[in-house]
This record gives C-alpha cells, sequence and structure tokens, in this order.
C-alpha cells in the first residue's frame, strides 16, 4: 500500500502535538534533502511512548501513529541528527524491541543534520 524504501530516525524528542504540516517543516529543516518520495521519517516524543511516521509517497504525505500502552520505545536520545534504518529495525522499534540489537554486524549508517 505504502512504499518505503528508506527509514530515517529523528533523534531527539520532537513535539508531537502538530500534524503533517508541522513534522514536515521538521524534515524540510532537519534533513539534508528535505522530504524525498518513498521516504519514511519517524519521530518520538520526550517520554518515547508515542512514534508519528511521516511517509511521502511522490503525489501526497501519510501520517501513522503509534501509542504503547505500557513502556517505551527504544529511542536514541541523541539531541539532534537522524539514523538510517532498515525494515527490519523499523519493525523492531515499533513493537518497542531493542532494534539496535538486529543486524548488530553492519550497525545502521548515521549521518548527523
Amino acid at each position: 500500500m505504502i512504499r518505503v524504501d528508506v527509514i530515517w530516525l529523528a533523534l531527539g524528542a520532537s513535539d508531537l502535538r502538530g500534524g503533517i504540516d508541522k513534522l514536515l517543516a521538521l524534515v524540510v529543516r532537519g534533513f539534508a534533502l528535505g522530504a524525498q518520495a518513498h521516504h519514511a521519517y519517524v519521530f518520538a516524543n520526550r517520554r518515547a511512548d508515542r512514534l508519528k511516521v511521516l511517509v511521502y509517497d511522490g503525489a501526497g504525505m501519510w501520517l501513522c501513529t503509534r501509542r504503547l500502552q505500557s513502556g517505551g520505545f527504544v529511542w536514541p536520545r541523541q539531541g539532534s541528527g537522524s539514523i538510517h534504518l532498515t525494515r527490519e529495525q523499523l519493525d523492531w522499534l515499533v513493537a518497542g524491541l531493542p532494534w539496535q540489537r538486529v543486524g548488530a554486524v553492519q550497525p545502521p549508517s548515521i549521518t548527523v543534520v
């Protein structure tokens, strides 16, 4: 349904109270290339118990939200920057599992913006 080729984490805490336009502004300011087609941008709140995923499919924007009933997501607490994830790492992340352990032999590439 939604094709995603590249997945990016926005490091640190993000204000998730806004909608698509607010998150898109964060992508335009925080990611070197801005919103790219078939890229997913993942944001977490300060407590890391909520995620929002913004996806540009080439024609429009999708906004997905996930909230855990208990516990939190394993979220990097670096102040700024981004991390590129694999699809398997994203699956572990949204399940609340330690996604950094997936493919530990090859760590994810890190891009600081």
